[in-house]
C-alpha cells in the first residue's frame, strides 16, 4: 500500500508542476467564444472516450472492434457531412451524437438559417465540449442550397477523386518463426485504392498482408493474403444505397445483425443508446465480421428496406469428422497449419430489414438466415461451450423500436432465434437543455440464444448468457467542468470461460474534465471492475477486483499540443498487484508538416495489472497495446504534406524491458529485451 501511495503522489506532483509552471499566466476568462481546447486530429479527442477494458473480450477481439470503429471515423473524416443540408439519416451516421443532439442541430439550422462557424456548436446546449470538438473533423458548413440530383456519368469520371496509399512496417528484430516456422517474410504491408465522387459513388480495392504470410500466386491466393473490394452508389432516386463486394450491415441494436462494432460503456454515454442501422463498405484488410455479395437500401415514403445476399469463404478449425469446431476471425495464414484452415468452409447469409419512420417514431424488423456448408460442432465437453451455436442452418428475427419525445428517448430491440430463444435490450434516456443527461439500459440475453452476426452492448463480450442494468449520466455544472460516469451490474446465469457456475460482475466509472482555459484541459478518471472467477480447485467463486485511475493534463495552441498522463492499476486476485505508467505525448504542427513524440515508463508486474495507452498510428492503422512488466516506450511520428497530392508518414517505435531477456512466446518469441519498428505510409491523392 505504501508503494501505491507513493505512485499516486508522484503522478499528482508531476501534473501539478506542469500545470503550475505553464498555467499561472492563463486566466479562466481567457477562453475564446468557442471555448474549446485545440487539438490537431480527431484521434486525440476520440481516444479519450475509448476504454479498452470495457468488456471481457480478449485483446485481439477488442482491437478488431476498435479498429472497425476507427476505420468508420476515418472514412467519415475523409468525406465530411454538410451540416446545412444533411438529412437526419446522414447526421445519424456520426456515432457520437445522441437522437436529441441530431434533432437540436436540425432545429438550430432551420431556426437561424444555417450554421456559419464552429463557435455555434456551443450555442446548442445539448452538445457537450467533446462532441463540439469532434464535429468540425467530420462536418462542414456549406450553403443552404437544395440537394443536387445524382450526377451524370461524365461528371463522375471527370470530377471524381482518386487516392492510392501504401503502408509497411519494418521490424528491426527477428521472431523465432522468421527463422523457422513462418512461410513468409516479416514485413506486414497493405495497398489501398479508392475512387470517390462526393457522397454518390465510391469504388475501392485493398490488399493486405500480415507479418509471416507468404506473398504468392496460386488457386487460393492472388498476391496479397487478403483482398477487399467494393463498389458503392448512393442517392440514385429511391435507391438510397447500393454496395457490391465486401460490406458491413448493422441493424437495430445489434441482436440479429451487426457486422460492425458495438459501442463500449464509456462511448455509450455519447449517443445515449441510439440505434446504429447502417450499410457501408468494408474498406480494411480485416477478415472479421464482413459480408460479401450485394446489398441495397430502397426508400419509399416513410418506409425503408435493406436486403442483402452474401456468400463468403471463412477460416475454421475442423473436427476429425470434417465438421467445424471453431470459426476463426484472426485471418492469420503464416504457418502450414494455419494455411490448412484458410477458406476451408463457406458461409451463405441472406437477410432483409424493413424500417418505418414517422416523425419521432421508428419501427423496424430484421430477418436473417445463415447456412454453413459444414456442420458447426464446437467442443461441448467444456461446460461454458454447451450452448454455443451448433448445426448448419441458423435463423434470427428481431423487432426494434425507438421514440423521441421532446428530450426523452426510448429505444430497444427484441430478437428470437430458430429455437424460439429470446434476447432483448432496451434503453431510456433524458437529455436536458441545461447540459446534463441520464440513461438506463437493460439487457437480457438467454444463455441459449445464438446468432452468427450479433454484436451488442455487453459486459461478457457476447450476445448470450447475460442480463444486466447499466446506468450512466453526464453533467456540466459549470461552463468549464464536464462530469460523466456509469454503473453497470451484470449477471451470467450459465458457466463462462474461467467461471464454472453462475456469476456476477459490477463495473463503476467516473470521470471529470475541466477546461482551465482554451489551452489547458485537465482530466481525471477512476474505474472499479469487480468480477467473479473460479478458484484454483474450481469448487467456489472468488472475487477479482480491478481499480484503474488516470490523471492527465493537456496543453494546446495553434502550433503544438502536449499531454502528460499518469495511470495506476490495482489488481486484487489471489494476490494484490500494483501497476503504474507515466507517459507524455507532444505534437508540433506547421503549415505542411507535423511531428509527434510519445514517451512512457511502465511498471506492472503481470498481465492482470496491464495498462492500455492509445498511441498515434499511421492512417488506417489502429493499435492500443497493453503494457506490463517493467520498461519504457518511445515513439516518434512525422507527417509531411508535399504539395496538394502527396502525403508522407513515418514512425519509429522502440520498447525496452528491464525484467526479461526474451519477449513473447512460441513462434512470436524475440530473443532480446527490446524491439524497434519503423512504419512508413505514402498516399497520393488527385
Amino acid at each position: 500500500m505504501r508503494n501505491w501511495r507513493q505512485i499516486i503522489i508522484l503522478i499528482v506532483a508531476t501534473l501539478f508542476y506542469h500545470i503550475h509552471t505553464a498555467g499561472q499566466s492563463l486566466r479562466a476568462d481567457s477562453i475564446t467564444p468557442e471555448g474549446l481546447p485545440q487539438y490537431f486530429s480527431w484521434q486525440q479527442v476520440w481516444q479519450e472516450t475509448m476504454n479498452m477494458e470495457d468488456n471481457d473480450l480478449d485483446d485481439e477481439e477488442k482491437e478488431t472492434e476498435m479498429a472497425d470503429y476507427h476505420e468508420l471515423l476515418q472514412e467519415l473524416a475523409a468525406h465530411p457531412i454538410d451540416l446545412n443540408t444533411a438529412t437526419r439519416e446522414e447526421l445519424e451516421q456520426l456515432p457520437f451524437l445522441s437522437p436529441q443532439q441530431v434533432m437540436d442541430i436540425i432545429e438550430y439550422r432551420d431556426r437561424y438559417g444555417g450554421l456559419k462557424s464552429v463557435g455555434e456548436f456551443r450555442m446548442i446546449n445539448s452538445i457537450d465540449y467533446r462532441q463540439a470538438l469532434l464535429l468540425p473533423y467530420f462536418t462542414y458548413m456549406g450553403s443552404q442550397q437544395e440537394k443536387q440530383h445524382f450526377p451524370h456519368l461524365s461528371n463522375i469520371i471527370k470530377g471524381g477523386r482518386h487516392e492510392i496509399s501504401f503502408y509497411t512496417r519494418v521490424p528491426l528484430y527477428n521472431r523465432k518463426g522468421d527463422h523457422n516456422g513462418y512461410l513468409g517474410y516479416k514485413y506486414p504491408h497493405w495497398t489501398r485504392y479508392q475512387f470517390n465522387y462526393g457522397n454518390y459513388v465510391k469504388i475501392g480495392l485493398t490488399g493486405a498482408q500480415d507479418a509471416g504470410e507468404p506473398f504468392t500466386w496460386n488457386h487460393q491466393q492472388m498476391g496479397y493474403d487478403i483482398w477487399s473490394y467494393y463498389v458503392q452508389v448512393k442517392e440514385l432516386g429511391i435507391l438510397k444505397n447500393l454496395v457490391a463486394g465486401k460490406y458491413k450491415v448493422s441493424a437495430g441494436m445489434g441482436l440479429v445483425m451487426n457486422t460492425g462494432f458495438s459501442l463500449g460503456k464509456l462511448a455509450m454515454l455519447q449517443n445515449l443508446g441510439r440505434q446504429q442501422s447502417t450499410l457501408r463498405t468494408h474498406t480494411s484488410g480485416s477478415t472479421a465480421d464482413y459480408l460479401e455479395g450485394i446489398a441495397a437500401t430502397v426508400a419509399l415514403g416513410h418506409t425503408t428496406m435493406t436486403a442483402f445476399v452474401s456468400h463468403r469463404s471463412i477460416d475454421a478449425t475442423l473436427n476429425n469428422d470434417g465438421s467445424i469446431a471453431t470459426i476463426l476471425q484472426t485471418g492469420y495464414h503464416r504457418t502450414p497449419n494455419e494455411q490448412t484452415k484458410r477458406n476451408n468452409s463457406r458461409l451463405t447469409s441472406t437477410g432483409v430489414r424493413i424500417t418505418y419512420r414517422h416523425n419521432q417514431l421508428r419501427l423496424g424488423t430484421t430477418a436473417v438466415y445463415d447456412h454453413l456448408n459444414r456442420e458447426l460442432h464446437p467442443n461441448a465437453s467444456a461446460l461454458f461451450r454447451r450452448y454455443y451455436a451448433q448445426g448448419s442452418n441458423f435463423a434470427n428475427f428481431g423487432m426494434d423500436y425507438s421514440y423521441l419525445h421532446h428530450r426523452l428517448s426510448f429505444s430497444g430491440e427484441t430478437a428470437i432465434d430458430a429455437h424460439g430463444t429470446i434476447a432483448t435490450i432496451n434503453s431510456l434516456s433524458y437529455q436536458s437543455e441545461n447540459a446534463w443527461s441520464i440513461m438506463a439500459l437493460q439487457r437480457f440475453y438467454s444463455y441459449r440464444y445464438t446468432s452468427l452476426h450479433a454484436h451488442a452492448f455487453s459486459e461478457g463480450g457476447a450476445v448470450r448468457n447475460e442480463s444486466g442494468i447499466y446506468i450512466g449520466a453526464t453533467w456540466q455544472p459549470l461552463a468549464r467542468l464536464h462530469l460523466q460516469g456509469y454503473a453497470d451490474f451484470a449477471h451470467f446465469p450459465w458457466a463462462r470461460y474461467r467461471v464454472s457456475q453462475p456469476s456476477n460482475a459490477q463495473d463503476y466509472l467516473c470521470e471529470a474534465t475541466y477546461l482551465l482555459s482554451r489551452q489547458w484541459t485537465l482530466k481525471g478518471r477512476y474505474r472499479m471492475h469487480i468480477r467473479q472467477l473460479d478458484n484454483e480447485q474450481k469448487t467456489a467463486l472468488r472475487q477479482h477486483n480491478e481499480h484503474h485511475a488516470r490523471l492527465a493534463a493537456t496543453y494546446g495552441n495553434k502550433e503544438w499540443t502536449t499531454t502528460i498522463q499518469g495511470d495506476g492499476v490495482k489488481a486484487a486476485n489471489n494476490t494484490i498487484e500494483y501497476g503504474w505508467m507515466v507517459s507524455q505525448n507532444t505534437a508540433w504542427k506547421k503549415s505542411w508538416w507535423q511531428l509527434s513524440a510519445q514517451t512512457a515508463y511502465f511498471d506492472a508486474p503481470s498481465y492482470e495489472a496491464r495498462i492500455y495507452v492509445y498511441e498515434r498510428q499511421m492512417p488506417h492503422v489502429f493499435a492500443s497495446p497493453a503494457y506490463y512488466g517493467r520498461g519504457f516506450r518511445l515513439a516518434l511520428t512525422a507527417r509531411a504534406q508535399i504539395g496538394q497530392h502527396l502525403q508522407l508518414d513515418a514512425k519509429i517505435g522502440h520498447t525496452h524491458y528491464y525484467d526479461r531477456s526474451t519477449i513473447g512466446s512460441g513462434l512470436q518469441e524475440i530473443d532480446g529485451n527490446s524491439l524497434t519498428d519503423i512504419d512508413l505510409h505514402v498516399r497520393w491523392r488527385i
